[in-house]
Formats: structure tokens, C-alpha cells, sequence
């Protein structure tokens, strides 16, 4: 089994890597390392490819040595208040397109990142058949990203699986900084004895995933048929409770620091997935809970 990963060195594509790795034949990451880095990919067995798959006309050729037999595309502009939308939405869209092409080509099956930010302010729980309503480039990006694989899929009878991931945080996702998990962020600032800051007043929820349930969803999708699933545990966390779990993890007792939200206007206050279709169609079922999950995180971390 040939495997190619596109954002290899990121959070997401770098832990796939190193999973993966131990089920390939042939590995081959690829990234033009402006985000990623190559720390992620330490244990890393496979080659790397140094290349933006944005870029016109890609030679596929040059870089590979092999016909991929299932791309993971996880390359990608993931940073919400990025300033410039029409790069956002260009490298964003055009990786996307060049490695569609790229699946023409191999006959490859592709599993590519979506994400819960399609579903805007929507109603929860969040369902694969909902109104989707993009509130910023990052999300319209994906947006499109969905519109094309149905398309490709349809036209030129390739398999494409889009896994929309909900709150994703772990391992090897520090290099994000400012747009890393909340839930690094705080443990951060709890280390240092500081009080975590939370936008007012703490009762916002997400659907936060661990990811290791999210390495297992892309392993599920190998065999899912097309279309597009929610990557989600189908249970709401608090931002309050995020505090209290790192707490208890920790060894602290931290009060929270309630802050304005500037984000107002595409911030989502709410996130929940509805696991069904994913249970159904992937067989894939999240493991880790909030707790089990931040515990198995902030060991990783060192930080008990």
C-alpha cells in the first residue's frame, strides 16, 4: 500500500505520518513547510517532498516515485483571522484541485480535511445534511473543497472521503502558536500559575476531539464510501469545564479570567457533532473522553 500525505509536517498530517507509516509501503509526506515543521515528523521513517502543492501546473512526477494508492490531504491554511482572503481561499482551493488531479492520475482514493466551521452559526447537534453557512475564507475554503470532491467524484468516478473535524486538539500541535487548541493554550497559561482566560463567561461549548480519535477517523475512512462525515465525539465541553479538567489534571486551582470576545462576528459560540452517519457508514466511534483526553495530552506534554 502506497500512501501520500499532503501537510505531513502539520498537527493533523504529521501524527497521520507516524501512524500510517507502520501500514505503508511506500510513505511520502509532503509540505512546503511555511506552518509545519520538520520536529513533527522526528520517528518518521518515510520521504518528505519540500513543495507547495497550491502552485500551477505541479509535477506530481518529479517529487514521487510511486502511484499513490489513498492520498490524506491535510494541507491547509488553517488560521481563521489570516488577513489576506483571497490567499487563504487560493492555496486552499488550488492544493486541493492540483491533488484531485493528481487521484485522476493513480486512481487514488483521497481522505481530505474539511471542517465543522462549514456549518457557521447553525443549529446543533451539527449533521452532515445541514444548512451549510461559511463564515470566513478559512470556512468557505472548505466549503468549496466539499463542492469540488462531489464533483470529481461524480465525473470521474473517484473515491473522496471529507472528514469535517470538530475542535481537534493534541500532540505536535504547538508550532500552531495563537491558532493551537484552546485547550493548549490554557494548560500553557495554568502552568505558569496563571489565571486561564476565557471569553465571557465560559459557557460557550465545542465539541473538542483528541487527536487520536481524529487518526483514527482518516485509518476508518480507507474503507468508508464517499462523502463527508463528521469527526466529532457528539459531546459538548464547556469552556468552563476545560478549566476544571485541567485543574483536576494539572494540580491547580485556577479560577478562570473571563475576557471580551472580539470574534463575535463568525465566532461559534456552539459546536456539536452528530456522530450517527460516521458510527453508521465508518464505523468510527471517538474513545477518549474530555478527561482522558487532556490526561493522556498533558503527560505527552510533560506537564505531569
Amino acid at each position: 500500500m502506497d500512501i501520500l500525505i499532503t501537510g505531513g509536517a502539520g498537527f493533523i498530517g504529521s501524527n497521520l505520518a507516524l501512524y500510517l507509516q507502520k501500514m505503508a509501503d511506500n510513505i511520502t509526506v509532503v509540505d512546503d513547510f511555511s506552518k509545519g515543521v520538520y520536529k513533527n515528523l522526528e520517528g518518521f521513517e518515510g520521504d518528505v517532498v519540500v513543495a507547495d502543492i497550491s502552485k500551477e501546473n505541479m509535477d506530481w512526477e518529479h517529487y514521487l516515485d510511486f502511484e499513490p494508492d489513498y492520498i490524506f490531504h491535510e494541507a491547509s491554511n488553517t488560521d481563521t483571522t489570516y488577513p489576506d482572503d483571497k490567499e487563504m481561499l487560493r492555496s486552499n482551493i488550488e492544493g486541493f484541485r492540483n491533488v484531485l488531479e493528481l487521484a485522476i492520475n493513480s486512481q487514488a482514493k483521497v481522505i481530505y480535511a474539511s471542517s465543522a466551521s462549514v456549518y457557521g452559526k447553525g443549529t446543533i447537534p451539527m449533521s452532515e445534511n445541514s444548512q451549510r453557512e461559511p463564515k470566513n475564507a478559512y470556512a468557505f475554503s472548505k466549503y468549496i473543497l466539499e463542492n469540488m470532491a462531489k464533483k470529481y467524484v461524480e465525473n470521474y468516478d473517484l473515491e473522496c472521503v471529507g472528514l469535517r473535524y470538530f475542535n481537534v486538539y493534541g500532540p505536535r500541535e504547538s508550532f500552531k502558536g495563537k491558532v493551537a487548541s484552546m485547550i493548549y493554550q490554557l494548560a500553557l497559561q495554568m502552568k505558569e500559575g496563571k489565571r486561564p482566560k476565557i471569553f465571557e463567561f465560559g459557557e460557550q461549548f465545542r465539541d473538542q476531539i483528541y487527536i487520536k480519535d481524529a487518526v483514527e477517523a482518516n485509518v476508518r475512512a480507507m474503507e468508508a464510501p464517499s462523502g463527508v462525515y463528521n469527526v466529532g465525539t457528539g459531546k459538548p465541553t464547556s469552556f468552563n469545564k476545560i478549566v476544571e479538567v485541567l485543574n483536576k489534571v494539572l494540580g491547580t486551582n485556577l479560577e478562570p479570567d473571563y475576557i471580551k470576545n472580539p470574534y463575535t462576528q463568525f465566532y461559534q459560540d456552539q459546536t456539536l457533532a452528530d456522530v450517527s452517519l460516521a458510527a453508521s457508514k465508518m464505523g468510527f466511534v471517538a474513545k477518549y473522553d474530555i478527561e482522558s483526553g487532556i490526561e493522556d495530552y498533558m503527560r505527552w506534554l510533560g506537564f505531569v
